[in-house]
């Protein structure tokens, strides 16, 4: 019998909402590109992925000792082999606040502080939680596609405002104006940067909190990247702001303790004024969490430990590495004429950088560059598209030097092989 008279006795279908949200994320896109590495045996080459910011791989970015312990101990002790309340463990919760407090005016408490998977939890809980019918939401152009996958999957409408790559990707403010109207419910913004690169002044900050108390909505302030920070600029927290526009932030210690892994972040509310306890978000914040799974519990029993103990050496080191990889990166793709980089990295990362298509012969668009490059290079690299800008790519620079080196000098093999002839 064929497969379609197979089916006709079954009346489950897939769905196809899920299917077309999956496409739309980093991991999606990357699978894809990843699919056309060349496995041939004469072509010996290991891979090497400038697509995705996981450095937890290499010596030099390896997690602190400290934090490594932590876990062992928390594990040991017997304590954590329970279940976790579903917004997670006050100790853990305590420490987070104190953490995230050392950066602000005012002080959180842990009532602010809810714990998650990492911080894609963290932005399901928000998005799903404000996703009433008729609902839009202000997302920056490029920016981490999981937002619009999330906004998709729950049938909440997502709308784009500029990041200006000539004004160091700051935020369009005019433009983010022009987006809003009685149904915007909030404006995401992420820094340090991802793809961008980018580390917002403490002035563009506050302008932007300024425009959306003007526009009446939420910041969701992805900081996931939060210190990590090697140019001219200090990190500087939304959550400064919370009196002038009320602040979600979100973050993990995937990033800046190189842990991804361990899929442990947060979702803090700066609720200056009361705003989210009065209009109900935060009881939503539970409803949502009540109906999803918990960090692992033995990790939440570390948190106080790793957030309260690790060495600022520590953090020097990676931010050292991290600085050394982005002018090494910044350098040698200023050699190759067909990209351009309109603005060094300053934190997270990545930098976002520009195809000169003129000056590439058989190459359609960015992700027939990304295709390409695999198959010929065995290298990975996240096409442009996938975080909202056609014909640019995203590059990643937490890779131990000697690999950033060999990868960047296989791009630019790969553009002079691809190069249009005078």
């Amino acid at each position: 019998m064929e497969n379609g008279g197979i089916m006709k006795k079954w009346k489950f279908k897939v769905n196809e909402t899920l299917l077309k949200a999956s496409n739309k994320t980093v991991r999606g896109v990357l699978n894809m590109v990843m699919e056309n590495i060349n496995n041939d045996d004469d072509d010996v080459r290991q891979v090497i992925a400038l697509g995705h910011g996981d450095p937890s791989c290499f010596p030099c970015f390896r997690t602190s000792p400290l934090a490594e312990q932590a876990i062992v101990d928390s594990l040991l002790s017997y304590r954590y082999n329970c279940y976790a309340p579903t917004v997670g463990i006050l100790p853990a919760r305590k420490a987070v606040a104190e953490y995230l407090s050392k950066d602000l005016p005012y002080t959180l408490s842990a009532d602010n502080v809810f714990l998650t998977l990492g911080c894609t939890q963290a932005i399901e809980v928000v998005l799903s939680a404000l996703a009433r019918p008729g609902a839009n939401i202000l997302l920056p152009r490029p920016g981490f596609p999981y937002y619009e996958a999330r906004c998709a999957y729950i049938g909440l409408e997502d709308r784009h405002f500029n990041l200006l790559p000539e004004k160091g990707w700051e935020v369009d403010v005019d433009g983010l104006e022009a987006l809003a109207d009685d149904n915007t419910v909030a404006m995401v913004i992420i820094n340090p940067g991802n793809p961008c690169g980018c580390v917002y002044s403490y002035d563009h900050l506050q302008k932007v909190a300024e425009t959306a108390r003007k526009l009446g909505i939420i910041v969701i302030a992805d900081e996931v990247y939060d210190h990590l920070v090697f140019g001219s600029k200090p990190f500087v927290p939304m959550g400064v702001f919370a009196s002038v526009a009320p602040v979600l932030t979100l973050g993990s210690i995937s990033k800046r303790w190189i842990v991804p892994g361990w899929r442990f972040g947060w979702l803090a509310a700066n609720d200056v004024h009361g705003i989210f306890l009065k209009s109900g978000l935060i009881e939503s914040f539970k409803s949502s969490l009540n109906v999803s799974s918990d960090p692992v519990t033995f990790i939440q029993g570390a948190i106080p430990e790793i957030l309260e103990k690790t060495t600022e050496e520590f953090f020097t080191k990676i931010i050292n590495v991290l600085g050394q990889g982005a002018d090494i990166c910044y350098n040698k793709l200023k050699e190759i004429p067909s990209i351009t980089c309109p603005h060094k990295p300053e934190g997270s990362m990545f930098v976002m950088v520009k195809l000169n298509m003129s000056l590439l012969q058989d190459i359609e668009d960015d992700i027939d560059f990304c295709i390409k490059l695999a198959k010929e290079e065995k290298m990975v690299v996240l096409p442009g598209t996938a975080v909202g800008m056609r014909n640019w790519l995203r590059i990643t620079f937490a890779l131990e030097p000697t690999c950033l080196n060999e990868g960047l000098e296989r791009i630019k093999l790969f553009c002079q092989r691809h190069a249009t002839t005078l």
